[in-house]
Parts: C-alpha cells; structure tokens; sequence
C-alpha cells in the first residue's frame, strides 16, 4: 500500500488542548494512521496553558510576518515529539493564542482562526513539507481549502494537495451562533480581502470549507445524510446537498489505552469484564466522596457532558424532580452555567444524598462517573458522533440515547427477550419518551442476572479506531484522486 503523507490541522489536540471531543479524535486518528506507516505530522495554536506543561519544544529560529487586509502579526513555530511518535507542530503568536487563557469566545476569534490558517500554509513551505492531503478538522480550519483556491492557487507548494474537511459539529461555523447572525451579515463565500475591517466576525468558515474542499465528512455516517435537511442542516442544508456526492460519514473510535476501566489511573478500583464484580465498588467509593447514601443496590446515572441544549440537559432538568423521587442516584460533571447549572445546584442542594453535580468539567471525575454509574445518560437533540456512549460501553454504563445522529450508529435498542441490544434508545426529542426510557433500564436493571449479562456484553464491543482510519485512508485516496482529475 503506498503510503500517505497526511497534514491534520486542528484547533485542539489532546493532551495539549481540549474542549471536548475533537481533541481526543485529533490525537488517536494521527496515532492509528500512523501506526498503518503513513506519515503524520499536526498543526495546531500555541495557548498560553500549553507553555505551562514542560513540555521538550523544539523552536524554529524562522519567523514569518503575515498581512491580511489591515492586520499583521509575527509568527513562529515550536515543535514536540507526542507520545504517539508523530510531530505536533505549535503555531506561536502572543496576541492571538500564546497570550489566551481560553481556546475560544474572544471577541475577534474570526480574526485569530483566519490568521492560524494562514500561517499553517506559510508553515508547510518553512517545512518543505508537502501532504497529499490536508486533513483539515471543522471550522477552525474551514479558510484553508478556500485560501488554497484563492490567494495561494499559483503557489506551486500546493498545487498537489487535496483537502478533506471534517464536520465535526456543523452548529458550530464560526464566530457567531449561525442562527444569529443578520440576513445582511450572512457570509456569500466571495472574496474576503474586500471585506470591512468590522466585517470579519461574521465570516462563516464551515461554509467556505464546504465550498471549496475537496471532499467533505462527518464523524458518523447517519449525520453525514441528517445534515443534507433542513432540520439538521443548520442553514447550510441547500450547500451541503448540492455537494451530497462529496460528502461521507465515518463514526468516531476511542482509543482503549486511555478509555479503559482496567488501567484507567483516574477510578477508584480498576476492573475488567472478567472482573466485573469490582465495578460497583467504585459506585460505593462515589457514594462515600460525596456522601451520597452508601447502597451498591441504588441505580446511578450518570452524565459527563457540556451542560448544553444539544446534549439534552432541557429534558433531564425537566424530569429531575420526578426522577429525585424515584430510588436512585445521579452523577453529572460538565461545564457551562445558566439555568441548567442552576438547577442541577438546586437539586444537590435538596437531594444532598442522591445528586452530585461537578462543575466545571473534569476529567478525572469523568472517569469516576464512568465507572461508579449503572446508566449513561446521553439524550442529545442532535448528535454528530458521540464519544461519551462509547465510552460508557467500555465501562459497562450502559447507554441511554436518543436515536440520532452517532448515537443511532452506535447504540442498539435492549431487547430482555432476546438479549439483543447495547443500550435504551428513544425517538422523539420529548420529556415523555426520555422517561419511558430511564424507567425501562431501571427495571431491567432489577433483574440482575439479565442486567450483568447486557452490561459485560457492552463491555465487550469495540469501537477502536483501526476500521475508522482504514475509511479514512480510503477516504484520502478519493481525495487525492479528485485533486488529480480536477
């Protein structure tokens, strides 16, 4: 197989940054491509929290000034060796990253990712390195394929190269909340250096990806069709169908070295599916932290997510004073405030021995609720992939979900008649069939013997990302060759 040389280009990397799970699918993708033999490098800003890591940099003494319009800045670039044996490539500039405590929600955030993706072009030819492909990860990055159609189109350092862009979330596009944004701001796509100054925050960079990549995915394959309609499509549906035979749907993985309840160092008791028995020890040793009333026979749900419409936390606030009446328990962790926040405070404070809420979102106690709950609660409006489910699959937290998006590709209804089925599944976005839902697995949870089976089964399915980056390699082969034929 020839090899494929591969640039991703991404606005966070774990372990260096992350806001959720993009940075874990930009770390594991590149270390399963390059396990295949491809050859990897990753491209993303320099935050100031990175500085505060010791991690072995490399500097480049080369430094590069870049214009746009009105706007200058200095770059320079750092360099280290990840874990996983591929370089990870830092763009440095103190105003727009190296000096931020956040990744994003700045107010000229449109300026900051316009410029990383200028300078990761004007990187690639400091290298001397050119992809067949680059792998450019959602809207962050959408302004690469649309400079290499425009201001770098007679540059012979990319004449070759193919681009793919990867829809992470398609309600995320820029800047702005796409659904805010005026009718006489709306971004045509046309040429930007004729843009006012004021005008940039409402680039729309998802859409200037759409429009000139070279190929386009999802991280699922049945968000790749739910984003061709209106109701998924997020003013971008017309776009995205006129480009439908461009666009697949390739589900995200998980990398079991770091997801693993058999050596994951963040639980409490480390177990497996063939010791399964330790799982509920790390339910007591919850219950006991945060003094939650000690009975490994309670049912605990758990959810370790951004407090978001998106993720369902209207439903769950909706129910939680019906569900606080029931004989069980609840874990969140997640970060955002605002009247779920609130609520989910509230209740601790009413149910002090039946609710935990952790906030902001922490990993390690991410793992805990993993391992402590019976019951993942994920009940997204929409859902472009999912890690969360997967994740609790592995830890045999078995999987309550809406059937969208991701989540509809990973979790099969639970059948108790035929033992076939992952996870509780319900259809309509609606508090009624949410709580039918949690009240099925909670009395099937009753049922142990059935329970256990259905929980070390989950246990048991793989979602790592060996089939996913095959599909992406096949993926770049298309790109690659309609880069050629174009």
């Amino acid at each position: 197989m020839k090899k494929i040389k591969i640039a991703h280009i991404s606005a966070e990397v774990s372990p260096y940054s992350k806001t959720g799970g993009l940075g874990d699918v930009v770390r594991s993708l590149p270390t399963a491509l390059g396990r295949m033999g491809h050859q990897i490098i990753v491209i993303t800003p320099f935050y100031k929290f990175i500085k505060e890591q010791n991690l072995p940099l490399e500097d480049f003494s080369q430094t590069v000034s870049l214009s746009f319009a009105d706007y200058r800045f200095n770059f320079s670039f750092k360099k280290v060796i990840s874990q996983n044996k591929y370089p990870v490539f830092f763009v440095v500039q103190e105003e727009l990253f190296s000096g931020r405590e956040k990744l994003y929600e700045y107010p000229n955030d449109a300026l900051r990712f316009l410029f990383f993706d200028l300078s990761v072009l004007e990187l690639l030819k400091i290298l001397k390195f050119s992809p067949d492909v680059l792998h450019c990860h959602d809207w962050h990055t959408g302004i690469v394929p649309y400079f290499l159609k425009t201001l770098y189109k007679d540059d012979q350092n990319f004449s070759n190269i193919a681009t793919l862009l990867t829809i992470h979330n398609l309600s995320f596009q820029g800047a702005f909340n796409w659904w805010q944004v005026p009718p006489e701001k709306k971004d045509d796509g046309g040429d930007l250096l004729k843009r006012k100054e004021n005008d940039f925050q409402w680039v729309n960079f998802m859409r200037r990806g759409i429009m000139h990549a070279d190929l386009i995915n999802t991280v699922s394959e049945r968000y790749a069709k739910e984003i061709l309609t209106p109701e998924f499509g997020c003013g971008l549906d017309n776009l995205l169908r006129r480009r439908k035979e461009d666009v697949y749907g390739i589900i995200n993985g998980i990398d079991y070295k770091i997801f693993n309840p058999n050596f994951d160092p963040n639980v409490y008791i480390n177990y497996d599916v063939d010791s399964f028995e330790k799982k509920v020890e790390n339910k007591i040793a919850l219950q006991q932290e945060f003094g939650l009333t000690i009975d490994k026979r309670i049912p605990m749900i758990g959810l370790a997510n951004r407090l978001t419409e998106q993720k369902g936390f209207e439903l769950l606030i909706n129910l939680l004073d019906e569900l606080l009446k029931q004989n069980l328990q609840i874990a969140v962790v997640g970060t955002g405030g605002g009247v779920y926040a609130d609520a989910l405070r509230k209740a601790r404070r009413k149910h002090p021995q039946k609710i935990i809420f952790i906030s902001p979102f922490d990993e390690s106690y991410a793992r805990k609720i993993y391992a402590a709950s019976d019951v993942y609660l994920l009940p997204s409006r929409f859902e472009p992939c999912g890690l969360s489910q997967l994740i609790s699959l592995r830890y045999g937290s078995v999987p309550i979900v809406r059937e969208v998006g991701g989540l509809s590709d990973t979790v099969a209804n639970y059948n108790p008649e035929t033992g076939r089925g992952n996870g509780f599944v319900f259809r309509n976005y609606n508090e009624i069939e949410l709580l039918i839902a949690i009240t099925r697995a909670l009395e099937d949870y009753k049922k142990r013997s059935g329970w256990e089976k259905l929980a070390r089964r989950a246990m048991k399915e793989t979602y790592s990302w060996n089939l996913p980056a095959k599909k992406y390699v096949a993926l770049y082969k298309k790109a690659i060759k309609k880069k050629i034929s174009s």
